[in-house]
């Protein structure tokens, strides 16, 4: 297993860690609560389980490496490449994203496979850190005094983190719609739980006062497809053509040639 995936889990196992788990972990109950479909698939993140909430008849879960045995792993899983995925095009209804991109050496062939394998009208749901945060800012200050030799990253070493815009950029240029954004986590980089806990009231503060500034972000898309027209159902009947009875100029038959010149 990489040393990326290593040191995001183990991350997620400290205070900090702990308290965005539980913020995404609500927030993806909230985005996927009221999709509707068959199908759906999560990238990566096995310790949380995205689609919990969601009520699609068949839900799969992908890796790009085996969970270690004592994982927290929530379901089974597909072992795969993150740029390509074992379905057919236009076959899943919804895809879900928990920190799949920061991880990964190529995100732009992430999105593309995504795009690809979703239907017309399909969604994605994406969350990722925010690198305009406090947690962002502390985390390239310690970039900066580790090439000085001393320092300790706060966040995982988890490769380029994707600002907000810059994100939605990369969906428009695929043809997906952003239909919602939001931000959470407003409390200082801190490590310890007790201090995590009397800033508490950061959240409400953070939410109402410097709301891009929050230390994740979700973005929920829609796949469009131009020149798609949605079908109503078969069962609906098609209204009768009004009809009304055309009067005739002339009723008498003409004569036709013989008869005209016998």
């Amino acid at each position: 297993m990489s040393d990326q995936i290593i040191g995001m889990r183990q991350w997620f196992e400290t205070p900090p860690g702990r308290y965005l788990l539980a913020w995404e972990r609500a927030e993806f109950d909230r985005a996927v609560g009221d999709i509707f479909g068959y199908h759906a698939l999560q990238l990566g993140l096995p310790e949380l389980d995205t689609l919990q909430a969601n009520r699609m008849t068949h839900k799969w879960l992908a890796l790009r490496e085996p969970a270690p045995a004592d994982s927290a792993q929530l379901r089974p899983a597909l072992i795969t490449d993150f740029a390509a995925l074992p379905f057919e095009a236009n076959s899943l209804d919804l895809v879900v994203l928990p920190h799949s991109l920061e991880l990964n050496t190529d995100p732009h062939a992430t999105l593309r496979e995504v795009e690809r394998v979703l239907v017309p009208e399909g969604k994605v749901v994406i969350c990722c850190l925010n690198p305009a945060s406090l947690w962002g800012l502390r985390q390239r200050r310690a970039h900066l005094y580790r090439r000085l030799g001393f320092g300790e990253l706060f966040l995982p070493d988890a490769g380029d983190f994707i600002g907000y815009w810059r994100l939605r950029d990369w969906l428009r240029l695929l043809s997906f719609e952003v239909e919602s954004g939001n931000f959470g986590c407003y409390r200082p980089a801190m490590n310890s739980e007790k201090w995590l806990d009397r800033y508490d009231w950061l959240d409400h503060a953070g939410e109402r006062w410097w709301p891009i500034f929050g230390a994740v972000y979700f973005l929920v898309a829609v796949k469009r497809v131009r020149g798609i027209k949605l079908m109503g159902p078969a069962w609906k009947s098609k209204k009768a053509i009004a009809t009304a009875p055309v009067p005739l100029a002339n009723r008498r038959r003409r004569p036709t040639y013989m008869e005209e010149h016998l």
